[in-house]
């Protein structure tokens, strides 16, 4: 996703709230038609198991 200035955004992973950068991350997943980045494919699969409780409450930690 780019700034108005053209800037690349940085996304924020909703599972651990780390910074991820959109363009080089290996890790996405649309839901309800929406892209969603991750740090990691553990942070990927733990939002897919529950994707409406991180929407809803906000990054955690770092899934174990």
């Amino acid at each position: 996703m780019k700034s108005p200035g053209g800037f690349i955004m940085e996304q924020i992973d909703p599972v651990c709230g780390m910074k991820v950068n959109p363009t080089t991350s290996k890790y996405k997943t649309i839901y309800k038609g929406k892209i969603y980045y991750f740090c990691s494919f553990a942070c990927l699969k733990e939002f897919e198991k529950n994707a409406e409780l991180y929407l809803r409450e906000g990054p955690r930690k770092m899934p174990t």
